[in-house]
């Protein structure tokens, strides 16, 4: 408890204040039989966010997870490329120059890291791609995670790992075999190459990796059999975006499309991001504009840290833990 008490001790007020309560709360949420879900938005997986969150799955701390297709795959290719990363501490004062450079040396930057192309990009292009032909086929179809899940599992990648497997979220994922849900997986590398080998004709159904509407339908099904008002499930969002936006409205859906009743709304809310409050803006909505759009109730815990999730999420996770 050495990490946890040093931030009760330290983080009295303001976002930090905000920081101790979220946390807590998380912890409660669980603790009265309640299931989480959380969200990855920007690059949390470049940011190596696995280490405590692989251990937030190992523990079954999260139950479900949404992110961006940017981040179910940079997951893995950190866990086989990471050797060949580069940083690059002051990106900030890169010139038009350097950066060509850069993408000369086929390393395209996040931030102040740079993922190199054919160690993380094309190497796991070439293993899921026998994947994806071996499904289109055999006429059959999964969604994107299922097909990392696929590769992860059958052990081809582990000779290449250069980093503790024990700090992969994605693999921990797979050997749990956790939901996962990526809205807008076509917004990403790999949902471009699965495009680029469609119209090259080396995949023949374009539908063989399952789309945004059948993750609707399947987070449906998952939220209908997992919240009960015994049980509800809650939402831990770490940035803004698709990562969020599309899996909150669920709830609404189901109450305000399909006319069910008795769907119980979401138990728990977090939001860490540095979006500040703006007009139209999602990421910068506050908790309680989600209550006008039936997502979360009057009593529902609702939190919001503006910060950097880099620095708040491991920390949260830590208290969550118990370390």
């Amino acid at each position: 408890m050495e990490i946890t008490n040093f931030l009760k001790h330290h983080y009295r007020h303001f976002n930090a204040a905000a920081l101790i309560d979220a946390a807590d709360a998380y912890k409660t949420h669980l603790d009265e039989n309640g299931k989480m879900m959380i969200t990855l938005a920007g690059a949390m997986s470049t940011a190596e966010l696995g280490i405590s969150l692989a251990e937030m799955i190992r523990q079954d701390k999260v139950q479900i997870i949404t992110c961006t297709g940017a981040n179910l795959e940079e997951d893995i290719f950190n866990l086989v490329a990471h050797d060949y990363y580069e940083r690059i501490p002051h990106y900030r004062d890169l010139s038009p120059e350097q950066e060509q450079e850069l993408l000369d040396r086929h390393l395209n930057r996040v931030t102040d890291t740079c993922i190199p192309e054919m160690e993380a990009m094309r190497r796991i292009e070439k293993v899921i791609l026998q994947e994806w032909q071996k499904a289109d086929q055999a006429g059959e179809q999964y969604f994107p995670h299922e097909f990392f899940y696929k590769v992860l599992l059958s052990g081809k990648l582990e000779k290449e790992y250069q980093i503790d497997p024990k700090n992969s979220w994605l693999l921990e994922a797979a050997k749990k075999n956790l939901p996962i849900i990526v809205p807008g997986w076509e917004d990403s590398t790999l949902g471009n190459m699965f495009a680029g080998h469609c119209i090259a004709g080396d995949i023949q159904d374009v539908h063989t990796v399952k789309g945004g509407i059948q993750y609707m339908m399947y987070l449906a099904d998952w939220y209908t059999e997992n919240a009960k008002e015994e049980s509800k499930v809650g939402f831990f969002q770490i940035g803004g975006g698709i990562a969020g936006d599309f899996p909150i409205c669920v709830v609404p859906m189901l109450h305000q499309d399909l006319q069910r009743d008795g769907v119980p709304l979401w138990g728990y809310f977090c939001q860490i991001s540095d979006s500040t409050t703006s007009f139209g803006s999602y990421s910068g909505a506050v908790p309680n504009e989600k209550i006008t759009w039936g997502k979360l109730g009057l009593d529902t815990p609702k939190f919001i840290i503006e910060s950097d999730a880099t620095i708040v999420a491991p920390l949260v996770f830590a208290i969550v833990l118990g370390y």
